[in-house]
């Protein structure tokens, strides 16, 4: 059990990295939020070094992860808190290195590139009574969220299958360390997307009996062993079948969400638009954020008496304010690493068969 911090001041706090995750996500989020203190941004790529100072006037530009641990040693850096939204093949031994300086760590997903690797980080956490989570912000996107409510509701009556899936358009790849990432480096569609897909099939259902996948990797695309298109089959313990797919690669894509109870069905279509906002510049504390327009809701019922679902909040910010509440009040984390590990299980099984 980690006590919580006893000093009323903001955490102070290192985002490592500036591409995707720490541009769009962290650093909004955590500037949005007053208990925060955005104290650092490591960065080497010149560009993104000149607008995190733009954006973060008053964080410390630093240019690799080890200067950031290095003016932590020379006492001209002071921090409670880093957050890791560096590629996934890195994050064991930066972890590593802020949990031994005793800081607290979110670690953006993928989490790490092998279970084993996840345990011993957990491990290394509990010993210095310091604070892991992973940033699963998926489990706050409006949709999730309105459909947790309607099947903890009973909305759907029993649910019998789980259709979920994350496409997307992008033949020319991310243009980013995803092009590269083998798969022993986390790499690959189904640790990136399955990461969040998995999750919340967990979240909905409990643990899994069964997994199997299909993957696939196109020629002329990726890292060689990466696939850019999978599908996976989990049959939970509870009965309930999730299928799961995902591919970068899709022209035309299917529903986000499509799920079948014994006395009505939920179908949703498109994704959440918090990320877009958050790139475009929206504040996450501005009354618009997170909020779904009415022809983005979900339908909910039978065919031939089909009703919009209004949508829940997208809420992002949540990871953040529970977060907080974590370190100063001893409140519970986020997201519990163990869930992330169990999601990794689930993704080398899936590994293991091809």
């Amino acid at each position: 059990m980690t006590s919580p911090m006893t000093s009323p001041r903001a955490i102070r706090t290192a985002v490592l990295g500036y591409g995707v995750s720490g541009r769009v996500f962290h650093a909004p989020l955590l500037a949005a939020d007053p208990r925060f203190g955005l104290a650092a941004i490591v960065t080497g790529d010149p560009e993104r070094a000149a607008r995190a100072a733009a954006q973060h006037p008053g964080a410390r530009i630093v240019p690799s992860g080890d200067d950031l641990f290095a003016l932590l040693d020379a006492g001209e850096l002071e921090l409670d808190l880093v957050v890791l939204g560096t590629p996934p093949g890195v994050h064991f031994d930066q972890a590593c290195a802020a949990i031994e300086r005793g800081l607290h760590v979110v670690v953006d997903k993928p989490f790490v590139p092998a279970v084993a690797v996840g345990e011993e980080l957990l491990r290394r956490a509990e010993a210095a009574g310091v604070v892991l989570t992973v940033f699963q912000n998926r489990r706050w996107d409006a949709d999730f969220r309105t459909l947790r409510m309607l099947v903890e509701g009973g909305a759907l009556g029993r649910v019998r299958t789980f259709e979920s899936r994350f496409e997307w358009w992008m033949p020319e790849g991310f243009g980013s360390w995803k092009d590269e990432a083998t798969v022993e480096q986390a790499g690959g569609i189904l640790h990136d997307l399955g990461a969040h897909l998995v999750d919340q099939a967990l979240q909905l259902f409990g643990p899994v009996r069964d997994a199997h996948g299909e993957l696939a990797r196109h020629v002329g695309t990726g890292a060689p062993g990466a696939e850019q298109d999978a599908f996976v089959s989990l049959l939970h313990e509870n009965g309930v079948r999730s299928r799961l797919w995902m591919n970068g690669l899709a022209a035309q894509v299917g529903p986000r969400f499509h799920v079948l109870g014994s006395v009505a069905a939920y179908t949703k279509w498109g994704l959440d638009g918090q990320e877009p906002a958050l790139d475009a510049g929206t504040s996450p504390t501005a009354p618009s954020y997170g909020v779904e327009p009415p022809e983005s809701w979900g339908v909910l019922g039978q065919d031939g008496a089909l009703v919009p679902v209004p949508a829940e909040r997208g809420d992002y910010p949540a990871f953040y304010r529970a977060l907080a509440a974590c370190l100063l009040d001893g409140g519970p984390v986020p997201v519990d690493p163990a869930d992330a590990l169990e999601t990794l299980r689930v993704i080398e099984e899936i590994h293991a068969q091809h």
